[in-house]
């Protein structure tokens, strides 16, 4: 999609095809249908896969992608190691991560942040951290919902599956208050992960292009509730195709809204 959420080119799959697995074919093709070179992709966390990664930066397309806040202990070491749980609103850590697992590019013993390079880190990517206070009171917000919920199954006042927070060990259930402690330690922070060196785009302008998937993340929730699309059942495989034509509608209750949201126009 473009910047407005107008999509440029639509691609369908078989349902058992899981939605990591198609952003590949959909962005080399797109980028060969118009002779794109320099592209850079930008997607949310469930598209981050170490094969996902690798792959787009085979393909010489560069990407932005939100991390997994459970990859901050292992971005963040250096700063834990130096500077504790200690954060001030708006801070931005520029380091890197590992592309598989955990590896020593990064020395905790060494105060100062590596600044990433494609040549001389070759098993890692570049990871940009934030720190923001609103976002931390959201997190602290969602924990404590959790872990009450938790201490109700612990206590039997409330069945339900086993919850976040909640371990069973010989058949009882207690909270797992170590989990718990390393979430709100990691309360307010957001990763993005990329391969465009610092010298191309700076930190503040990774989060600021991640954060243009809003747009396309509002066409979604449009085709879902005012247009209450829903998925398609397809028993051939050509009629797979049939399953663009919501997507029209979409784009176009689309470039309305934003036509009547201009200066001197109203609904």
């Amino acid at each position: 999609m473009d910047r407005n959420g107008f999509p440029l080119q639509v691609g369908c799959f078989e349902g058992n095809k899981a939605e990591k697995a198609t952003i590949i074919p959909i962005v080399t093709a797109f980028a060969a249908r118009h002779s794109i070179e320099g592209m850079v992709v930008v997607a949310d966390a469930g598209m981050l896969s170490a094969a996902n990664l690798r792959e787009l930066d085979e393909a010489k397309l560069r990407f932005i992608v939100g991390s997994r806040v459970t990859k901050a202990p292992i971005d963040l070491e250096s700063h834990f190691h130096w500077h504790g749980d200690a954060f001030t609103d708006g801070q931005v850590i520029d380091t890197l991560t590992p592309r598989r697992g955990r590896n020593t590019d990064n020395d905790p013993a060494l105060r100062a942040e590596p600044v990433w390079a494609p040549g001389e880190h070759e098993r890692s990517w570049r990871a940009v951290w934030a720190y923001s206070a609103k976002r931390a009171a959201r997190d602290s917000k969602t924990l404590t919902l959790q872990e009450n919920r938790a201490k109700a199954v612990v206590a039997g006042e409330k069945a339900a599956r086993t919850p976040r927070f909640v371990k069973t060990s010989n058949g009882a259930r207690t909270l797992n208050e170590a989990a718990l402690a390393r979430a709100r330690r990691l309360e307010g922070l957001k990763g993005y992960v990329t391969n465009i060196p610092a010298e191309l785009m700076s930190a503040n302008e990774v989060i600021s292009s991640y954060h243009d998937l809003w747009q396309v993340e509002a066409s979604f929730r449009m085709s879902k509730t005012d247009l209450r699309a829903r998925p398609m059942s397809c028993r051939r495989r050509h009629e797979i195709g049939y399953a663009d034509l919501p997507v029209m509608p979409t784009s176009g209750v689309n470039v309305l809204v934003r036509a009547l949201a201009r200066p001197g126009r109203s609904a």
